[in-house]
């Protein structure tokens, strides 16, 4: 299987790619330093699977999941992340990833899980899943945007004009994610919505 890898960090990119490269059933056809060099090389390319770190420069690993999934590009897509949130596990695999794992699983790991990703399959770091499953996102899409304009600090009057909601109902959907997310204050329910990665 011809295998692109997506990763900022250099030093990791090149240990990733050199120890893949021993086995033989992968080929690591291609490096980007970034999402929108990712995209370049797996247009060019035409890998069975790029391998995308989640944050990256220009665009994060879960904007070129999206983007290939728009172009309904025959590339699959396989996550690595140092990051336990649900809310990017979810968007993970509402853009169509098959895979999403941690940087530091051991190789071979790795190579059994693009294996298994290469025949059709899912494949997801257990630690991972565990913790994913026990935290599904528990706000409403309206609720997510209000608190996310919260988040950019303007007050509920901003939001609700740029909402085309009144100020009363901001306030209302506020206090329901502030519920929901068991906070006290606006402040502590968008540090857990971001924690979790619920905001993006």
């Amino acid at each position: 299987m011809k295998i692109v890898i997506a990763e900022d960090q250099a030093m990791l990119r090149g240990a990733l790619s050199a120890l893949l490269d021993l086995e033989q059933d992968i080929e690591v056809i291609g490096e980007a330093e970034n999402g929108e060099r990712a995209i370049e090389l797996i247009k060019e390319l035409a890998p069975d699977i790029c391998l995308l770190d989640i944050e990256m420069p220009h665009l994060s690993g879960l904007d070129v999941a999206e983007r290939l999934q728009a172009g309904k590009s025959a590339c699959k897509v396989v996550i690595l992340t140092t990051f336990s949130r649900s809310g990017y596990f979810q968007r993970a695999m509402r853009a169509g990833a098959k895979g999403f794992l941690l940087k530091d699983s051991p190789v071979s790991e790795l190579a059994a899980a693009l294996r298994q990703v290469y025949a059709g399959g899912r494949a997801v770091s257990p630690e991972l899943a565990l913790s994913f499953w026990e935290a599904e996102n528990p706000l409403t899409d309206r609720e997510r945007e209000v608190l996310k304009l919260a988040a950019e600090g303007l007050p509920a009057g901003d939001i609700a004009s740029q909402l085309h909601l009144t100020a009363g109902t901001v306030r209302n959907y506020l206090s329901e994610a502030i519920q929901k997310l068991e906070a006290k204050t606006r402040i502590e329910a968008i540090g857990i919505a971001r924690k979790n990665g619920w905001l993006d």
